[in-house]
């Protein structure tokens, strides 16, 4: 049992290692070219210290201009494997962000509902960036400086050393108290730079919405209210930054002031080698570069160490997001003949994590391939989430969901979704043409196809008005048309894929009763073989319905025709007389 525990446990880690694998090349290149850096770094001040002693000591220029032209093309070549390093690295790790930022897009993609509702967007949007900029930098590091400064570290304590061995004394008492330091510090910044993602989640969350909920701020005059609102989530994250940074700048000066007690040190220790004729003066030069050298990396390894805390935490965040596996599995059936049938046998849902009466309880309803049924029903009586169910944004807790006589749950996603066209009340539209937005139903389309589409729509009379007709440039969200328009080009996207289904979820509540029964009548010419589930508030808008369910309190009452429910249905006559008051309406 514990094996399989295990085997369970080391099958759902995910390395995000493996999207550096494809660019392994260049990030073997970086450190290499690195290497090649370091070396000549090393070597210079060894360079400088027979400047001083063979050259300027004993006044020899030749031996000067030979060294300095010998650091100079160093210098070159070093510079050259620097910038080689520095390109190659950078390839890798951005390569590596952007493999990385396509697999958790993708992730996100295929997560159900319920799943990116307890992410939450602004949380799925940090991680998407901040994190993964976060890990595609330490990529970057990692190929550079990880090896840079253990390299220094290591040779400049060993150049130091061949020196003079009492140097190993001062290394010997300063170290311990850097990496004492270094340790102490990073153990308490840990948590907190999980606590800065976390406030900037909240940061996105707020800014993002604002930004959608823009008109209904402005229309309740409630800026304020949001500006001290975002405020205060944005000074919750400075204060957060503000105590990591304050605990990582006393690396600084902690370090700083022991390398300088470490200089001092050096230079006595130098100053009495050289009266004893043991040591000189070039050596002390040398010396006291390498111990700079040897803090200075500890330094920047320190600080490595910090850009590791912050990947790690962000790293974390990113495969809890690839790990996830989706709550909506894939059937096995990819295709499926059928006219579109729908039924619903003893269906009972409630959301996840929800208590108290079911949303949907005993649902038994079939509608026929080609049928238009229509759901009528107060608010909050179930009408959405029953619909819901047919594309499978959520599964049933009780019962079955058939499409063409199989379960939902049996269906490649795909497949099943390919045979149903969704039109929410909240019509979705994307910066872009209005071709380009109808186009979503059918990449494929013609541009007469498009067109005939939104004849069918009654779209195409508002478009053509438009200077650039169905290449007028769309706002983001569609926020330059009116609602009316947004729907009608919602609808005519869905009737261009052709759909066996067409689910209407109060997505003609914005039409004008004319213009929804030329619609209702154009969709009975063109789509007649088509099955049609029309949720609506209004009942102009499903009295030609073939049937008309009313549900109440999560259950279905009554199931008829709109002349059938006027005799038998209290709620439906109640809600009958109240919206049109026994009046006739013209409804197409």
């Amino acid at each position: 049992m514990i094996i399989k525990s295990l085997k369970e446990r080391a099958k759902r880690r995910v390395k995000l290692s493996v999207y550096l694998k494809p660019y392994i090349f260049f990030a073997v290149l970086a450190p290499l070219f690195m290497v090649g850096e370091v070396m000549i770094d090393l070597m210079q001040p060894t360079l400088m210290s027979r400047i001083v002693d063979e050259g300027v000591v004993l006044g020899n220029m030749p031996l000067i201009w030979e060294l300095g032209l010998r650091m100079i093309v160093l210098t070159l070549i070093g510079g050259t494997c620097g910038i080689a390093c520095g390109y190659f690295a950078h390839y890798a790790a951005l390569n590596f962000g952007s493999d990385l930022r396509n697999a958790v897009f993708s992730k996100v993609m295929s997560l159900s509902i319920e799943q990116t509702d307890k992410f939450t967007t602004g949380s799925l949007i940090t991680r998407l960036t901040n994190d993964i900029t976060m890990c595609q930098d330490f990529v970057g590091m990692l190929l550079r400086m990880f090896v840079r400064s253990p390299l220094l570290f290591a040779g400049g304590l060993f150049m130091a050393l061949t020196l003079d061995v009492s140097f190993a004394l001062v290394l010997a008492v300063s170290l311990p108290i850097e990496i004492l330091a270094v340790l102490i510090i990073l153990k308490k910044a840990k948590p907190l730079f999980t606590q800065v993602q976390t406030k900037l989640d909240t940061v996105n969350a707020v800014m993002q919405e604002n930004v959608n909920g823009a008109r209904v701020v402005k229309a309740y005059v409630s800026e304020d209210h949001e500006i001290k609102r975002f405020d205060n989530a944005n000074s919750d994250l400075r204060d957060t930054n503000l105590k990591v940074m304050t605990l990582i700048s006393k690396l600084a000066p902690v370090m700083s002031l022991v390398l300088n007690f470490s200089i001092i040190a050096v230079i006595l220790i130098g100053n009495l080698q050289v009266e004893a004729g043991l040591l000189e003066v070039g050596k002390i030069m040398a010396a006291v570069n390498y111990v700079t050298i040897i803090m200075m990396s500890l330094m920047m390894i320190s600080m490595s160490f910090q850009q590791v805390t912050r990947a790690s935490a962000s790293a974390h965040r990113i495969r809890e997001v690839l790990k996830c596996d989706p709550k909506i599995a894939n059937g096995g059936i990819k295709e499926s003949e059928g006219e579109g049938s729908v039924e619903f046998k003893n269906v009972s849902f409630h959301y996840p994590g929800t208590k108290g009466r079911p949303v949907l309880k005993d649902i038994n309803l079939k509608v026929e391939g080609g049928e238009y049924v229509a759901i009528l029903g107060a608010t909050g009586s179930g009408k959405t989430s029953l619909v819901n169910l047919i594309t499978r944004f959520y599964d049933v807790n009780e019962g079955q969901v058939l499409v063409d006589g199989i379960d939902v749950r049996d269906y490649d996603l795909d497949t099943l979704r390919g045979k149903a066209a969704y039109i929410l009340q909240k019509s979705e539209l994307f910066a872009g043409t209005v071709a380009d937005n109808i186009r979503w139903g059918n990449e494929n389309a013609t541009d007469e196809e498009v067109r005939h589409a939104a004849e069918i729509a009654c779209a195409d009379e508002f478009i053509s008005e438009f200077n650039d007709g169905y290449d007028t440039y769309i706002d983001e969200k569609g926020t330059s048309l009116s609602g009316g328009q947004k729907q009608r080009i919602s609808i005519a996207r869905a009737i261009l894929r052709r759909p066996k289904i067409m689910i209407f979820d109060d997505s003609t509540s914005a039409l004008d009763i004319k213009t929804e029964a030329k619609l209702r009548e154009a969709l009975r010419t063109e789509l007649k073989d088509t099955t049609v589930i029309m949720i609506a508030q209004r009942v102009a808008s499903v009295m030609t319905a073939d049937r008309i369910a009313i549900i109440e309190k999560g259950t279905i009452t009554d199931c008829a025709p709109h002349t059938e429910l006027l005799e038998k249905s209290a709620t439906y006559r109640d809600i009958y007389d109240s919206q049109l008051k026994g009046g006739n309406v013209n409804v197409g």
